[in-house]
């Protein structure tokens, strides 16, 4: 990875194309494979203004779009990431692909959010230098990023990765066992449980879970992790507040009623015009650029505090 400063991305959505800005900010060449041709352009476009919303001056003749993995100059890769849709077939025969034609050493990531990379690279002779790399959307403004051993990963390759991940101004967050979830996504969904049975149980709105965790303890967590912060707290007080607050959470093992309605509807979010929320064309744009405003905002602050 030190002499092949080209990053080969598989997949030109979202998360591929901010993926990319992340190696293309640092000055590394970026070849994107995207076998939808007329998805070029918008992908292209993206990539330049996420290096623009980094800070970054985008430079055009880095970055190149491919139709197929077999397309690419493998000896000038140092590594390869996987982007493609949530489909372990899918991913399992590009990484059959990807062990093909990449020379012994170069690392195979996948940003699978849900998928152990132990199911993708199953049956593979080289899954030692495989492994899961799982950024947060947007990728290229949340700083942190899990960098996952399989169970067949030599740590030698996460370690290598992560230090990479440093060069980029990234935290990495390293996961030792590739379990469903991995780390934050399991964190994530215990708080999204007791939120969704909130709603379920008509205790509050979504507006008001939002609120409790924009402007109440989500705040705090900018500042400082949930461990940190009891830390802080005093053991000693959220060892009793647990004790009489754990027996009444949800434990539920299936998605929330008020979840499952809206799927039943065809109730998507943006996307579909409504979730929790009714979305206009306007009401879209104007969330995601504040969205973007405010992370923006907080990354300036965790960069300040790394630089301090």
């Amino acid at each position: 990875m030190k002499d092949n400063h080209c990053a080969a991305i598989i997949g030109g959505g979202i998360m591929g194309t901010d993926i990319a800005a992340i190696f293309a900010n640092a000055g590394w060449t970026v070849d994107i494979v995207e076998p939808f041709s007329e998805r070029w352009t918008q992908s292209e476009q993206r990539v330049l203004h996420s290096v623009e919303q980094l800070g970054g001056t985008p430079v055009r003749d880095k970055l190149f779009l491919r139709a197929s993995t077999g397309e690419l100059e493998w000896q000038h890769i140092g590594i390869a990431v996987e982007c493609v849709p949530e489909n372990l077939m899918l991913k399992q025969q590009v990484f059959g692909e990807l062990e093909r034609l990449a020379p012994a050493g170069i690392p195979l990531a996948s940003n699978s959010s849900s998928f152990p990379i132990s199911e993708i690279s199953k049956g593979l002779k080289t899954r030692e230098r495989m492994l899961g790399l799982h950024f947060f959307m947007p990728a290229h403004l949340v700083p942190g990023v899990e960098v996952i051993c399989g169970e067949a990963t030599d740590p030698g390759v996460c370690r290598r990765v992560a230090e990479l991940m440093k060069l980029f101004c990234k935290v990495p967050i390293m996961v030792k066992k590739d379990i469903p979830g991995f780390l934050a996504n399991r964190i994530q969904h215990a708080m999204m449980r007791e939120a969704f049975a909130l709603i379920d149980s008509g205790m509050a709105s979504a507006e008001d879970v939002d609120a409790a965790v924009m402007y109440g303890f989500g705040l705090r967590y900018l500042a400082a992790g949930p461990i940190l912060q009891k830390d802080m707290a005093g053991l000693e007080l959220h060892y009793a507040a647990a004790q009489t607050i754990y027996p009444h959470l949800a434990d539920n093992n299936v998605p929330s009623k008020a979840l499952a309605e809206r799927i039943a509807e065809r109730k998507y979010g943006m996307k579909t015009g409504e979730g929790f929320y009714q979305w206009t064309p306007q009401a879209i744009a104007k969330e995601k650029a504040r969205y973007d405003r405010v992370l923006l905002a907080a990354l300036a602050i965790l960069k300040s505090e790394r630089d301090e």
